[in-house]
């Protein structure tokens, strides 16, 4: 049954999204308050780990306290299907608010990386690594606080989840360790915390963006992680502290022994970067991803190189004309 109306005591109001889980926006019918609540979908029920990393989801944010956090209220089954319940925040994600331009200048940007680091590096301290840190796991409530959620692949000591020789986690934020199957200690999610923040600063990411080419495949983006060092141009662009350039090539090192020993030392750093900050760098609103979209739309044929070079110079014709037409009714005027 893929759209209930009511899970337990809780009525279910709006489908949010999900594949493997199904989120809802809900009504808890006891208490009267209103929760997102996430759901085993059939297709998540089917796959043995997938439903065993979603009860180890609900165990691991359920223990978890931080005002920087996502908080969860209830787990349970119905139907036989796992359910967890959590705190509902208006706002959107991270990837929405960078997308949408919605995060402000400088400053306000570095106080939510402070607000990141700080929710991650509180799950360190109970021996937790997220493992999945990203934009789309973050979320900006509408006073533009961030908050972390998401624990589904999140590794508590001593607990093992991964099948042998799978990786899991999302490859655009993955330290080199990770690619390579290694075991993973809380410098992961400093590598990650790292891109996350070239990303909320320049509004690209650094690997699987523009620069690698669209499409690039998974193995083409586990050798850039590999051996591709990190390119910080945009981020001289917008003039960014040098001391900012230099703790985000510190993280994002591709020895976990040369990165910062933890992320409450990068939040320390974050804020003295803050206090001297200059106030007036805005980074740009996110247009680049809208040409290669435009341009698969294209018919076949003027997706070649030589199509694409027609086009352009139809283009050019075109406007011409047009100017020519223009200039011949000023004439005669």
């Amino acid at each position: 049954m893929e759209n209930p109306t009511r899970v337990g005591k809780y009525e279910l109001e709006q489908y949010l999204g999900g594949s493997m889980s199904r989120v809802y926006r809900a009504r808890d019918s006891v208490l009267g308050r209103r929760v997102a609540l996430k759901v085993l979908s059939e297709a998540g029920m089917a796959d043995a780990e997938t439903k065993a990393r979603f009860l180890q989801e609900a165990r691991v944010a359920s223990s978890i306290r931080h005002e920087n956090i996502i908080g969860v209220y209830d787990f349970g089954e119905e139907w036989g299907r796992p359910y967890i319940v959590m705190e509902f925040v208006e706002g959107e994600s991270l990837r929405d608010a960078i997308r949408n331009g919605h995060l402000g200048d400088l400053r306000t940007r570095l106080k939510i990386a402070i607000e990141i680091g700080r929710a991650v590096d509180h799950i360190h301290s109970r021996k937790i690594i997220h493992r999945d840190l990203k934009p789309e796991n973050i979320h900006v409530d509408s006073e533009g606080k961030a908050r972390l959620m998401d624990f589904g692949i999140a590794k508590a000591e001593g607990v093992a989840l991964t099948r042998a020789g799978y990786t899991l986690g999302t490859p655009y934020y993955m330290p080199p360790e990770q690619v390579l199957g290694k075991p993973l200690s809380p410098q992961a999610d400093v590598y990650a915390f790292g891109i996350v923040l070239y990303e909320l600063l320049t509004g690209v990411r650094p690997v699987g963006g523009e620069s690698s080419g669209p499409g690039s495949s998974v193995e083409q983006i586990f050798q850039i992680i590999l051996t591709k060092p990190l390119d910080l141009t945009p981020l001289k662009a917008l003039k960014v502290p040098r001391a900012l350039e230099t703790l985000i090539e510190r993280c994002t090192a591709k020895d976990a022994a040369h990165r910062p020993a933890g992320l409450g030392e990068v939040c320390t750093e974050l804020q003295r970067i803050l206090e001297t900050a200059p106030p007036k760098i805005t980074p740009p609103k996110v247009v680049a991803s809208a040409l290669p979209k435009l341009i698969q739309r294209l018919p076949r044929i003027l997706r070649t190189n030589t199509g694409l070079i027609l086009l352009a110079s139809s283009g050019v014709v075109l406007a011409m004309i047009l100017l020519f037409e223009l200039l011949r009714l000023v004439r005669a005027i």
